[in-house]
């Protein structure tokens, strides 16, 4: 018996021209984005750009950014080797000669050459000739930003979660460092006064605060406000910092009662003029003081799940006045195309962390909205990957 070879669905139609009707049709972007990965997937491709004078350079350097894809967990730990052995401070006042510097940090000579050249390699530091070497541009950067040595220094915590990011990424571990460090529910059990649990996190969130608050400072006029209420404010070095550039401005502070007890005794030794009163509560079960005109959120949005995010902001839209001002400002992903600050770091950070997660400013700006606000707009700082703002209206 001969087969059929039509296929007739059981409403009659072809189901070839039934498919052909139902499928997306390819769009002329897609066609080129796949003739684009077709060719790059191609080794005969590669060696032809590699041969070819005008595809030269961009072969070279494709190849080198694959490479630095491959590379870079040697490279942080390069950088975290030299945070560790002190070498940028050890180089502050000048070069030096390769054998003071293997005194310096303990290493043998052997040891010394390699993490020379390693770091020479990353401009953390630079030969200088006649076995000298000097800071870096890297490396003299980061003499400017204690806040990034910390951070440097913390990520052990991180390194160590992520020996195995597949489990991390399915959550098949009981707990891991990160989450162990941020520990909001063990720090609200302590309210006696014993800070062991908070001052970890507090220090680390005070060592970078200063910069966020620099960047916060120089984009938004703070000074035409009369009150301002910083809710997760930890040692109040984001206030001192405003105080500085508004020296009328009211300050008030709420974070867990341990945290700010830690804020008070820091600003009884600070010489700064304003008025400044410290709460101690928990976001999720207290009210927020009143009497502030605004209310600034800095770098704790992202710290929370969805659910927690909204509860936040309607704490803060309850203590503000009609009119009254909400400034939200942290490291925002970017829409389709990502963000390797927000997207890649901070995105594995937050899930080792266990909660919270980088938002896009439309994404930020629903979540604002839903608690109430209006009015919400985005200002662009001069340091977007460290953060950015968007104010809205209660």
């Amino acid at each position: 018996m001969q087969r059929n070879t039509s296929t007739t669905s059981l409403f009659g139609d072809d189901s070839s021209e039934h498919l052909a009707d139902t499928a997306p049709s390819e769009s002329i972007s897609d066609r080129i984005f796949g003739w684009r990965n077709r060719l790059l997937a191609n080794p005969a491709f590669h060696r032809k750009a590699r041969r070819n004078p005008l595809m030269r350079f961009m072969a070279q350097r494709r190849a080198r950014a694959l490479f630095d894809l491959v590379s870079g967990f040697v490279y942080s730990q390069i950088l975290s080797t030299c945070v560790q052995l002190d070498v940028f401070k050890i180089l502050q006042d000048g070069p030096m000669h390769r054998d003071a510097i293997a005194r310096s940090t303990g290493l043998d000579r052997d040891a010394t050459d390699v993490l020379l050249r390693a770091a020479t390699s990353l401009k953390l530091i630079e030969n200088r000739g006649e076995d000298r070497y000097g800071l870096g541009i890297h490396g003299a950067a980061l003499l400017a930003n204690p806040g990034v040595c910390k951070m440097i220094e913390h990520h052990t915590f991180l390194y160590r979660d992520m020996t195995d990011p597949v489990a991390l990424l399915k959550r098949e571990q009981d707990e891991t460092m990160l989450s162990m460090f941020w520990d909001y529910a063990g720090a609200r059990q302590q309210q006696s006064g014993d800070t062991l649990g908070t001052e970890p996190y507090t220090d680390l969130m005070s060592a970078s605060q200063a910069m966020v608050a620099e960047q916060i400072i120089d984009t938004y006029p703070l000074h035409t406000h009369q009150r301002l209420l910083d809710v997760g404010g930890g040692d109040g070095t984001f206030l001192r910092t405003v105080a500085q550039a508004a020296p009328d401005l009211s300050l008030m502070l709420f974070d867990l009662p341990p945290v700010a007890d830690q804020a008070r005794a820091r600003f009884a030794q600070s010489d700064i003029p304003n008025d400044v009163s410290c709460h101690g509560g928990s976001i999720f079960e207290n009210d927020l003081p009143k009497g502030a005109d605004i209310v600034s959120l800095v770098r704790i949005v992202h710290d929370h799940n969805d659910d927690a995010a909204l509860a936040i902001l309607k704490r803060c839209h309850a203590a503000l006045p009609a009119g009254g001002t909400l400034l939200l400002a942290e490291p925002m992903a970017r829409e389709k195309v990502g963000d390797p600050a927000t997207d890649a770091y901070f995105g594995l950070y937050l899930h080792a962390m266990g909660r919270g997660r980088p938002r896009t400013a439309p994404e930020l700006q629903a979540l604002i909205a839903q608690a109430g606000f209006t009015r919400c707009t985005s200002m662009r700082t001069h340091l977007p990957m460290l953060t950015s703002l968007l104010i809205a209206k209660a």
